[in-house]
């Protein structure tokens, strides 16, 4: 699953940690999130969208392999 999570953190000037506390999970989880290691839950999908104001749509994709 591809993501454009470090790219909306950056622009919004946020670390890691600070997303992290935003959206209630470790700095690990959004580390991991971000490179693809992790699947973000349906729950923080949607806390994370929430957080930048988006559809999950619009922040994660799937990979045409995964489909």
């Amino acid at each position: 699953m591809k993501n454009r999570l470090p790219e909306l953190r950056k622009k919004r000037k946020l670390s890691q940690e600070e997303l992290a506390r935003e959206v209630g999970v470790t700095r690990q989880t959004i580390t991991s999130i971000e490179t693809g290691k992790y699947i973000a839950s349906l729950p923080l999908a949607f806390k994370i969208a929430r957080f930048f104001n988006l559809s999950i749509e619009d922040i994660f994709q799937m990979d045409e392999e995964e489909e």
